[in-house]
Order: structure tokens, then sequence, then C-alpha cells
């Protein structure tokens, strides 16, 4: 499989402070190990063992909750990958938006996969909480996310 590789080099804004840009670099690292690379063992190893809150009410609490859904969603799609298009950061802040896709043939093709805009919260070098909006952008995965949506794992709510 081809791994995308997200630049931050070509993502990074001037005007971010030593602190956010190290904030990105932190929340780089963990998406390109989690989402591309499908490293599940080095995200465990590098990111667990801090407080990881979830407000994408789809996933269960925690780091555990985010490494199941996309280790058995990797197994499902060998080729989901997340394409890096903008990153912004506001202090504690880093909100990623990204064209997910599940097909390697798909990447780059805006008619497919998902839209999915991430923020983090980093404080101190950790990622302390999460939250996301996804978008399905074609037919087949708006019916996937209707027939699996809908059942609360966590209670932090989506705010």
């Amino acid at each position: 499989m081809e791994t995308l590789q997200i630049n931050l080099d070509h993502l990074k804004k001037e005007h971010w402070s030593n602190v956010e840009l190290e904030n990105a670099t932190i929340v780089v690292d963990f998406i390109q190990n989690i989402m591309n690379n499908h490293d599940f063992d080095y995200v465990r190893k590098t990111y667990g063992g801090n407080p990881y809150k979830q407000h994408n009410q789809s996933m269960t609490d925690g780091l555990d909750g985010v490494l199941d859904v996309v280790s058995d969603f990797a197994k499902q799609y060998p080729d989901y990958q997340y394409d890096v298009k903008h990153i912004y950061v506001d202090g504690d802040h880093v909100t990623v938006h990204s064209h997910a896709t599940n097909n390697k043939k798909h990447r780059g093709n805006p008619k497919k996969g998902l839209n999915i805009i991430d923020v983090w919260k980093v404080q101190n070098g950790k990622i302390v909480e999460h939250w996301d909006a996804v978008q399905p952008i074609n037919g087949f995965l708006r019916f996937l996310f209707w027939m699996i949506g809908g059942k609360f794992r966590n209670a932090n709510t989506y705010f």
C-alpha cells in the first residue's frame, strides 16, 4: 500500500507560535500513525496513558475507543487514508480538515470518501480531547453511516 504522508512544512503557517507548531507536530504525528500508517501499537505506546476525552459519541471514551474503531475500519478497508488539506492552530486547539478515502483509486476524487474536520486539544504536549464532524460524500458512505450511526457510546456530548 502506498501510504499518504502529511507534509507539515507545506501546511504550517508563519504566524504560529513555537507552542502552536509543537501542538500541530504532535497532532500530525498522531494522525499520520493512526489514520495513514495504521500503526496502532505506536499510537497506543506514544499517546496512551493520558486522559483522552472523546466527543464523537459513536466511540467509547478514551484513546482505546478511537483505536478500536479505526483499527476495525482499517481491517475492512486497508487502503483507508487521510489526505490532510488544511491545519489551523489556535493555542491548545489544532483543527485539521481532511479528505478520507477507503479505496486507493478514490484518493483525490472529491466525489468519493469523507469530508472530515477534526479538532484536538493539546495541553502540555499531550492530546487530551477530540471533536469531529464527518460528512460522507458519496451514496455508499452516506448509507453506511446511516446504518451504523445512532448508538451513543459515551456521555461527553458532541460539544
